[in-house]
């Protein structure tokens, strides 16, 4: 997969912004607060629809702007495809697909895969297990467009119910609902649980091999998945799980009535990440933390070429000058193939890499 071209309309601090990318590697240098960052959340966010660090789209406008626009043209599958986003601030968005327009996000899924690796994904290590569940949606969505729809259809179900949790003392006729709900939860929670299993799985195949080389085999990383606890078999089928996800939720109804709050589902799954057989969160070390979450970054982008075929674009965003130089030799030895985009404060970090093209960004312009 390769971005071949990116345009930008008030997008974040670019006014405007037109380049033409290399198939192999892309440097984009400049000093911090340029805009380095936002042309890699521009070209991630074609491939989802979401960012990394914006909670709502109309984050990424430029301020005193209405509307922003990002349009990617991209070779994927043996073809052509024009990707176009229309963030309107106070009116959603508009997505199109070669002049298109899509329903959902997730028609979407496959067309450009990117893996985006920062400094903030540390937080996968070290922070609650929001971040981990972030990470593995924001993978598996661009894998299978039913797990998005299934994720979003969960997330909606999941406002309305903790709204009733919530009113209900003072609106009890809103409980004669509940049912209804818990069910179209488990339903579709069931196909969330299923596919983050088989991921996991997947991930557990690839991220401690490559934790291993990175530490010289010195250190073993171990994955695991928490979820509801009546299951015993996530990678089941949605099917045999359903009665199992209803079952934990009787179990938790009245602690739901009594502390107002969704106690049940795979909105509280984790991501357990140990290292030497200690929890990562707990006891890691900055370096062993970066090196596992890199790992991790890295074992989603093979499991990206194995699905697709092809390898999906990589955006790391000022990585290599948090390593040292046997960590940056080994980051760029295992990068080989696909495209790659990597910011970063001074031109000379293209050293090491064959080939491809630099660009410096000052000020939310090329320079």
């Amino acid at each position: 997969m390769i971005v071949k071209r990116l345009e930008l309309d008030f997008f974040r601090n670019y006014a405007h912004l037109e380049a033409e990318f290399d198939s192999r590697v892309n440097l984009i240098y400049g000093d911090n607060a340029q805009g380095k960052t936002n042309l890699l959340e521009a070209i991630a966010y074609l491939s989802a629809a979401r960012s990394h660090r914006a909670r709502w789209d109309r984050e990424m406008i430029m301020l005193d702007v209405d509307s922003a626009f990002v349009k990617g043209e991209v070779f994927s599958r043996d073809r052509d495809f024009t990707l176009e986003a229309k963030l309107f601030r106070g009116r959603g968005r508009q997505l199109f697909s070669n002049g298109v327009k899509l329903k959902t996000a997730g028609e979407l899924a496959g067309i450009l895969n990117t893996v985006l690796f920062c400094p903030e994904d540390l937080s996968l290590i070290k922070a609650g297990a929001v971040e981990r569940r972030k990470f593995l949606d924001g993978a598996i969505c661009q894998l299978r467009p039913r797990y998005a729809q299934a994720l979003t259809e969960y997330n909606r179900l999941y406002d309305h119910k903790t709204r009733i949790l919530r009113d209900w003392t003072e609106r009890p006729d809103l409980l004669q609902t509940l049912d209804d709900f818990n069910l179209r939860m488990a339903q579709t929670g069931a196909i969330v649980i299923h596919y983050r299993a088989h991921f996991i799985k997947r991930l557990r195949e690839h991220a401690p091999v490559i934790h291993a080389d990175f530490s010289g085999g010195r250190e073993g990383l171990e994955l695991g998945y928490k979820t509801v606890s009546t299951i015993t078999d996530p990678q089941a089928q949605p099917r045999e799980l359903l009665p199992l996800l209803l079952e934990h939720q009787e179990k938790h109804r009245q602690a739901e009535l009594d502390s107002r709050q969704c106690l049940s589902g795979p909105h509280k799954d984790d991501l357990a990440v140990s290292i030497g057989g200690q929890s990562a969160k707990t006891y890691a070390s900055q370096g062993q933390t970066r090196t596992a979450a890199l790992s991790l970054k890295l074992a989603q982008r093979e499991i990206f070429q194995e699905e697709t075929g092809e390898w999906p674009v990589l955006l790391l965003d000022d990585v290599l000058s948090e390593l040292d130089s046997k960590r940056q030799a080994f980051v760029l030895n295992r990068i080989r193939g696909g495209q790659v985009f990597i910011t970063c404060c001074e031109e000379e970090k293209l050293e090491g890499l064959e080939g491809g093209k630099a660009f410096h960004i000052h000020d939310g312009r090329l320079m």
